[in-house]
């Protein structure tokens, strides 16, 4: 029997179906917190304490202590990305080839999940309740094994402690990202590899890596924008002690180190640019792989 005909549907003002109000509460959120301020910070990197127009903000950046921020900041960054990406990866690996009970499989991503967003306050006070000066593990090395970590020159307030606190939240992110990867190499590639006469290893370096090369570099670039971007956690962990660029930007924006705002903003734009370029390669490697596994 025909069917009766629809109605017209319910249109904004502006001609957009009814159904766009619910994107509405996100718009506003990005525009508020995410495209304004990212407008005030470009805006203010170029504007001198008078409000003209000026390059010297980012000029003033060429000095020994920035430099060493941006240059402390980088490696921190890279050695996150790398470590969390070839962690994370063999982890991955384990559980999708490795022949791992698949009971594994779903709390893994349910705790990669949940482990990739806790940073902050709370990841630094459980570091340092664990590895600290007085930390649980920490005590019970030397209580237990006369093993004195401090002695050994590990400090969880340092370079090292803080690459070994990002790691809690870069591992499982690598996880998370990569793991679809993996499930979409075909078994029939590795397959053809075997007839052929290809071994473990030759199907790996051959025709699995290259096809997840993407996908892997794209990862460390948003591993890599991720830990540069992070500040709560290094502040907490460390203070004013460690010389990165978040940190900096943190004092700058309270007015306890440097007296000029806009000097801050340049900072900022410096992190924008970073960030954003590592992104923008995430965002092409991954399309690229996407490619691929079609």
């Amino acid at each position: 029997m025909p069917t009766a005909p629809k109605g017209p549907r319910l249109r904004l003002p502006a001609g957009l179906p009814v159904a766009w109000l619910g994107l509405l509460p996100f718009a506003a959120f990005a525009v508020l917190f995410l495209i304004l301020p990212t407008m005030k910070i470009v805006l203010g990197a170029f504007q001198a304490p008078d409000g003209s127009f000026t390059f010297q903000n980012l000029l003033d950046l060429n000095t020994d202590s920035i430099r060493s921020a941006y240059w402390t900041s980088i490696k921190l960054s890279f050695m996150t990305a790398l470590l969390g990406c070839a962690i994370g990866f063999g982890m991955a690996a384990a559980v999708v080839f490795g022949g791992l009970p698949k009971a594994i499989r779903g709390p893994l991503l349910t705790f990669s999940g949940v482990a990739s967003n806790f940073a902050g306050v709370p990841l630094a006070f459980a570091f340092i309740a664990t590895l600290g000066p007085v930390g649980l593990i920490t005590l019970w090395l030397r209580n237990e094994f006369g093993i004195n970590l401090r002695a050994l020159g590990f400090n969880l307030l340092s370079y090292w402690g803080l690459v070994i606190t990002y790691l809690f939240f870069q591992i499982p992110l690598m996880i998370l990202i990569i793991t679809p990867a993996l499930d979409g190499l075909k078994k029939e590639w590795r397959e053809a590899a075997a007839v052929l006469g290809a071994t473990g290893a030759q199907y790996w370096r051959m025709v699995a890596l290259p096809i997840l090369f993407p996908s892997l570099l794209g990862t460390f670039a948003l591993l890599f924008a991720n830990a540069f971007g992070a500040v709560a956690t290094a502040f907490a962990l460390t203070g004013p002690q460690l010389n990165i660029v978040p940190i900096k930007l943190f004092a700058q924006i309270r007015g306890d180190v440097l007296g000029n705002p806009n000097l801050g903003y340049a900072l900022a734009f410096g992190m924008i640019v970073i960030t954003a370029l590592a992104n923008f390669l995430y965002i092409w490697l991954r399309l690229r792989s996407e490619r691929w596994m079609k």
